[in-house]
């Protein structure tokens, strides 16, 4: 069985000294790679070819024989700091190959630029709650306190990176763990994502479940568009000018932290609350959203925001992806194209821009629209994937779940029901 990899990003304290230590092996980072920079964009200017990742490791016993204090740095770091510009000139012959004309080589790193610096399989210990780096700056020992419910075991991990982030120092750890093995119970969850309910599910059993997305983007961005008017109006660089910048730089990472730990709970909840060995989520091209010509003007700025800066809907996809493999269920990516124009009913294509949140078909069928695409998906999953007795199984649940006259008629019972003081409780799975 292949194993899994995750990582785990864990907030260190280090001390003054240790910090200033930090900063020096850094510096040495940050200097092999704009060397070995400068390196590779003479030779693509002049039509060089053979300097390659192979020759500027090959180099590096001879920087450090003329400069001694290379050899501060632990050697499989330096390795992965070349490791990483090469994989960035991939990057950009990758673009160019296809097309992508404004594609700019990569640049060099400015002197307030912290390196990541990499501990690939050694050079790194840890034990009793800590993690110890080796290094040849001085004696002063780089060990940090890692949380007692964080235990790794030495044999699984793989990696440790220390990183930076406005004065804060992190350690991530890559490590290993075995995929438990995935058997299909016959119960399927089919997932539609969106904006404003960033969860519309609906299981074998023909029960729904609607999330309110909590959005706090909206609320940090005012604030951040505010703070940078003001910003804008001063000379840059000027110490007010960085003052309202620093403030700016704060909110920011406040509001990416809230959308993250709002994404991470909710998967987690999806994940572990249902019987369902099976998820189905619509195959997200996020990308293709923003390039959409059928987003009227007035929309598309808030709908890129939403999707693309924040990453509201791609990362939550790789949440519930790798949570589930964890759990030992699967994540199935299927296409979604039309679901919320489909009625599931009949199978009738409507017209259904964005700001057509009920489809009303001929049929009879008066339905919220994502609700309308979940069943579309789960349908089209069981159909094409020939889960005969379950596809079944699920229209004799939609029928049974079905109820009387509701204040939007639908044959699914859903929120908003006249017959109900409440919103019914929903059970994942």
């Amino acid at each position: 069985m292949k194993p899994m990899r995750l990582t785990q990003k864990i907030r260190i304290f280090p001390t003054l000294e240790q910090e200033e230590v930090l900063w020096k092996l850094s510096e040495k980072c940050r200097l092999i790679y704009n060397f070995a920079l400068a390196e590779r964009r003479d030779a693509y200017r002049h039509g060089i070819k053979g300097v390659t990742y192979r020759k500027q490791q090959n180099d590096l016993p001879i920087i450090k024989k003329h400069y001694p204090e290379y050899s501060w740095v632990y050697s499989k770091v330096l390795q992965y700091v070349l490791r990483t510009l090469a994989a960035d000139y991939e990057s950009f012959f990758a673009l160019r190959k296809n097309g992508h004309a404004d594609a700019r080589l990569p640049r060099f790193k400015g002197k307030q630029y912290f390196t990541t610096m990499v501990y690939n399989q050694s050079g790194f210990k840890l034990e009793h709650g800590k993690v110890s780096f080796s290094h040849n700056y001085n004696d002063l020992p780089l060990e940090f306190a890692i949380p007692a419910k964080f235990f790794f075991d030495d044999k699984k991990v793989k990696q440790v990176a220390i990183s930076e982030q406005n004065k804060r120092y992190f350690v991530t750890i890559t490590y290993e763990m075995e995929e438990p093995l995935f058997m299909d119970n016959g119960r399927y969850q089919a997932i539609d994502l969106g904006i404003t309910h960033i969860i519309t599910a609906v299981n074998s059993q023909g029960k729904f479940l609607v999330v309110n997305n909590q959005r706090p983007d909206k609320y940090w961005n005012q604030k951040i568009a505010k703070i940078q008017a003001r910003r804008d109006r001063c000379k840059k660089f000027s110490n007010k000018w960085k003052f309202f910048n620093r403030i700016k730089r704060k909110y920011e990472r406040k509001r990416d932290d809230q959308l993250k730990d709002f994404q991470h709970k909710l998967s987690t909840k999806v994940v572990n609350n249902t019987k369902a060995n099976t998820l189905i989520v619509g195959e997200l091209q996020v990308k293709a959203m923003a390039q959409s010509t059928k987003v009227p003007n007035f929309m598309r700025s808030g709908l890129n925001r939403a999707t693309q800066s924040t990453g509201t809907l791609g990362r939550f996809v790789q949440f519930l992806t790798y949570k589930s493999k964890r759990v030992g269920k699967r994540l199935i990516e299927f296409d979604e194209r039309n679901t919320s124009r489909e009625c599931y009913m009949c199978g009738k294509l409507h017209y259904m821009p964005l700001w057509e949140r009920v489809m009303n078909c001929e049929c009879g069928n008066v339905i919220a629209r994502d609700k309308n695409s979940c069943v579309v998906l789960m349908k089209r999953f069981l159909s094409q994937n020939a889960k005969w007795t379950g596809y079944q199984v699920f229209l004799d649940n939609l029928r049974h779940t079905a109820k009387g006259k509701t204040k939007v008629p639908s044959p699914i019972r859903g929120y908003g029901s006249e017959d109900s003081q409440e919103a019914p409780s929903v059970r994942v799975g």
